[in-house]
């Protein structure tokens, strides 16, 4: 689908295997910052810890950006919270919706997921991975009690070129402000653009077991604390978060 974004490279593809893929190619051929990887459909759609993400052909926007910013790899949950916050404004920009944010990388309308965001470092590049359920008429049964799309949540008309349009703008107005102002600005917008970032009790999925708690706000890194009944304040680093 041909598609314009004034100043940047925008790559459109009717089918790719993950548009993280091609944009990770991109990136060590020497792309510039900014440059976007669309896709009709994608046959092997990245999520996080190696899941794939559903994506069903004409009904979502399936992008990736190459993003240069002045920034280290150990950046990357910080740009993550950045990715989140740009997402979610972007979605209430187009749709009228009113998104919520959970902690890393998932945005939400009325407590199911609609969009996730991914970002994986490439040399001096970090690659942002961004899926949004658009036009989705239902999903398969796995998915259907966890997952939503604008049209399902009220919002049938959304438009992906003008939702692509306003991500953009959106992401780089938000990585903008992590580099000139800081990682402490982004996770104040993310604190306060997020209902599980404080005072939410919350079950957590770690790799060696399971634990709960109220949250407690971010680190200047952007992970999560979890104040468990005990006391203990313990450092989410990386977990499935859920509501209890």
């Amino acid at each position: 689908m041909p598609f314009d974004l004034p100043g940047r490279a925008v790559h459109w593809f009717p089918s790719i295997d993950s548009t993280m893929t091609v944009a990770a190619q991109l990136a060590r051929e020497g792309c510039p910052s900014g440059t976007v990887v669309v896709a009709d459909q994608q046959t092997a759609g990245m999520g996080r810890h190696g899941r794939s993400w559903h994506s069903e052909p004409g009904v979502g926007l399936y992008v990736s950006l190459v993003l240069r910013l002045e920034l280290g790899s150990e950046a990357i949950p910080l740009v993550m919270l950045a990715l989140g916050i740009g997402t979610q404004q972007a979605i209430a920009e187009v749709s009228g919706l009113a998104p919520d944010l959970r902690w890393p990388n998932d945005v939400l309308i009325h407590e199911k997921k609609c969009a996730g965001i991914l970002a994986n470092a490439e040399g001096d590049a970090i690659i942002a991975g961004i899926g949004i359920n658009v036009s989705h008429a239902g999903f398969p049964p796995d998915l259907a009690p966890l997952a939503t799309s604008l049209r399902l949540a009220g919002a049938p008309e959304v438009s992906r070129e003008e939702l692509l349009a306003a991500l953009v703008r959106s992401i780089d107005d938000t990585c903008r402000i992590l580099v000139q102002q800081g990682p402490a600005v982004i996770c104040e917008m993310f604190t306060h653009a997020s209902s599980y970032a404080r005072g939410r009790r919350v079950r957590v999925e770690l790799d060696d077991g399971v634990i709960e708690g109220v949250t407690r706000g971010l680190t200047p890194s952007g992970f999560l604390v979890i104040r468990q009944d005990n006391g203990t304040e313990t450092v989410i680093l990386a977990g499935g978060v859920r509501p209890v």
